[in-house]
């Protein structure tokens, strides 16, 4: 009698702790669809971009061709949640870190056309791209806390004595870009 009742908690306990680990693998999935959402976002900004800046900046078209090739990169990089390796997470963060490059560079060369900086749409797709890059770093910020969140719970005892049996394992977060932690050089 007492071996079939702590087999019952035992099954218990670990169709709970299971529940909560699916829980925790949506919820993981759910912020990865979200950052994938805001980089599209992005990436379908660049193309009005790219045109408005187009009939400004003409003699700019290795600049211009930067930003298409970096994108058409990027959009071609797909990444299952489920399935998330620290490589495939850095061949994703890499391609987009091209295009925020080839961005960056684009606005960069903006600066020398004020005709451009003040055409409307040239404003609005920038505001939109400012916008975007913000809801990007949000959207990453909420993914990392939710690989936190589904990485504790998979490693806490007792879930980890389950969650390998069940296919669990530990999932990947953003990082910083190799480099970022130290500061430009500012030369006047």
């Amino acid at each position: 009698m007492t071996a079939a009742i702590a087999l019952m908690c035992m099954v218990l306990l670990n169709s709970c702790s299971y529940n909560k680990m699916v829980e925790k693998d949506e919820a993981v999935s759910t912020a990865w669809s979200n950052v994938e959402t805001q980089y599209q976002r992005r990436a379908d900004l660049i193309p009005n971009l790219v045109s408005t800046v187009k009939g400004y900046a003409q003699h700019e078209s290795s600049t211009l061709e930067a930003v298409v090739e970096a994108r058409s990169k990027a959009t071609q990089i797909t990444v299952d949640p489920s399935n998330l390796t620290a490589e495939k997470l850095a061949e994703y963060q890499k391609a987009q870190g091209a295009v925020t490059s080839a961005l960056g560079k684009l606005l960069a060369v903006t600066e020398n056309y004020p005709q451009l900086r003040a055409n409307e749409n040239f404003s609005e797709l920038q505001a939109q791209l400012e916008g975007t890059e913000n809801r990007i770093t949000e959207a990453r910020k909420r993914y990392n806390e939710a690989v936190q969140d589904y990485n504790i719970l998979i490693r806490s005892f007792p879930n980890n004595l389950f969650a390998g049996m069940f296919g669990f394992s530990k999932k990947e977060k953003f990082e910083a870009e190799a480099g970022t932690s130290t500061a430009p050089k500012v030369e006047f």
